[in-house]
């Protein structure tokens, strides 16, 4: 995710450089076709670039819109997750009776579950990002290693252990019916958040809209280029480019928020988020390694 408020021009001319010359060959073959061949015998309405101009508005502006849509859903997803964690460590921690069991059993078992936690979110990440990123099996015992290897949704595979430890945490009497119902709701919640982040990244956007806006575009800017180059010459060129840019840079802006978890700087910073989560959960268990917040990278973005 950019947190720069200025975004630099070189980033905006590495991410376009290669349409940037596909509409200045446009431009020069347009402005050469008109020059050389066309100029004496036919004459391009202007109000072809005006109705292009305005249905490509409309398009960049729906893509656009649909994609921020999207970003911030997985925004909000991952914001609830940071929530929830913090309330699952913090209700594991107090609901669970130390009564019928001795202070190192305690221990163990609120540490066991709150780390298969961190596990969960660490392996969620990875699945999301299409990354291979074994983070998640430092906070494993053993046991659940073994357990979550026969499944090919890790993530989901812990929640099921987490479910298990519960349901035998109630039948032993170490919590009652009301603080397990309210732990059992914060797993449910994991799993609607887990959820919901699938659809977004299995639901592929419309590539037709990304693709007619492409070829729209490039007809607006070959067919101002013929209707001005009468007027402007040579600079019909260059005019050309600069109105493409202008269309192009906003089309690019709105797609790199499709897939709100890639790790590119225009995701969702799940490395930053996980970090938190993982630093508030391990404090709250008193563990004495806690890791170091991500830091941005080049004080621009942050993955």
């Amino acid at each position: 995710m950019l947190i720069v408020k200025n975004i630099r021009l070189s980033r905006i001319l590495r991410n376009t450089w290669q349409i940037d010359l596909i509409m200045i060959f446009s431009c020069t073959g347009a402005y050469l076709t008109r020059a050389f061949l066309i100029k004496h015998n036919f004459v391009v309405p202007s109000i072809i670039p005006t109705v292009l101009g305005t249905a490509i508005a409309f398009f960049i502006g729906f893509n656009n819109n649909q994609a921020y849509d999207r970003w911030w859903e997985a925004r909000k997803i991952w914001g609830a997750l940071v929530n929830d964690s913090r309330s699952w460590a913090r209700s594991v921690i107090t609901y669970i009776s130390q009564n019928e069991i001795s202070n190192q059993e305690f221990k163990a078992l609120t540490d066991r579950m709150v780390r298969r936690h961190i596990g969960f979110l660490y392996a969620l990440k990875a699945k999301l990002r299409d990354a291979v990123d074994e983070n998640y099996q430092q906070y494993l015992d053993e046991a659940d290693l073994k357990e979550i290897n026969l499944h090919s949704n890790v993530h989901n595979a812990i929640l099921t252990l987490q479910s298990r430890d519960l349901q035998q945490l109630s039948k032993d009497g170490l919590i009652d019916g009301f603080r397990f119902m309210e732990l059992n709701k914060l797993l449910v919640n994991f799993s609607d958040h887990m959820g919901r982040a699938e659809r977004i990244k299995n639901t592929v956007f419309p590539t037709t809209y990304n693709y007619f806006t492409k070829v729209f575009i490039w007809l607006f800017v070959v067919s101002l280029t013929l209707v001005i180059s009468h007027e402007a010459g040579v600079w019909a060129i260059f005019i050309g480019w600069l109105v493409g840019f202008v269309f192009v840079s906003t089309q690019i802006n709105g797609m790199s928020l499709i897939d709100p978890f890639e790790n590119n700087s225009s995701s969702v910073p799940l490395n930053q988020i996980t970090r938190t989560i993982e630093i508030n959960l391990l404090e709250m268990i008193g563990a004495e390694k806690i890791p170091a917040p991500v830091k941005p990278i080049n004080d621009e973005y942050i993955l």
